[in-house]
């Protein structure tokens, strides 16, 4: 299933359509890598993945699209759009946090995820301008030795989000994929034998 790319001309006046939490991916290099960020966001329950520059092309009617490891049916409930003045799009609650390497980011070990938080991520090869973090309210560094790459990146920042918010009750359900998709489970009617040992 390959989903649908929004390549978007919204004017300055156009009602928001940001939705948060939400990810901004800024001038991407890899398509694998917005192909994995649009993966973790249907896992996580994200419902958009906003992408700029030119580096990543995703237009279907030029045959393009992500990589096949990439897709899942997951991808319908996630909307990717590529759009450069992505907060423009977002309500006045947002908080916009910049996930960069820079003095003064706040370690993720003790960050605690705003509600309403739009992700921005820089560039596999660069870090994310400082015209766009003067638009961020809170910056975010995972304490690592080396950078992590661009989906590892989103990965570690989703879940930590995850699992903070279900330590405190804030998280809908402890969900697994065998839960939401029906995968691996046996009817309870069903006996479970085991072989004699």
């Amino acid at each position: 299933m390959t989903p649908k790319v929004e390549s978007a001309t919204w004017g300055k006046r156009a009602p928001v359509h940001g939705n948060c939490p939400a990810l901004a991916l800024v001038n991407p290099k890899y398509p694998n890598n917005v192909g994995t960020v649009v993966r973790l966001a249907s896992c996580y329950g994200v419902r958009q993945v906003w992408f700029t520059g030119e580096r990543v092309s995703l237009n279907p009617a030029k045959g393009e699209r992500l990589p096949r490891e990439e897709r899942m049916k997951g991808y319908k409930d996630v909307q990717i759009i590529h759009y450069e003045y992505f907060f423009d799009q977002f309500p006045s609650d947002t908080v916009p946090v910049a996930v960069e390497v820079r003095a003064g980011s706040e370690p993720l070990h003790s960050f605690e995820h705003p509600d309403h938080a739009l992700y921005v991520f820089g560039p596999e090869d660069g870090s994310i301008p400082s015209v766009l973090l003067g638009h961020c309210h809170r910056f975010l560094v995972i304490p690592t030795r080396h950078c992590l790459n661009l989906a590892t990146a989103v990965a570690t920042v989703l879940w930590d989000r995850e699992h903070k918010r279900w330590r405190v009750g804030r998280s809908d359900a402890y969900t697994t994929p065998g839960d939401f998709e029906r995968r691996g489970f046996i009817d309870d009617s069903e006996e479970l034998v085991f072989p004699a040992g």
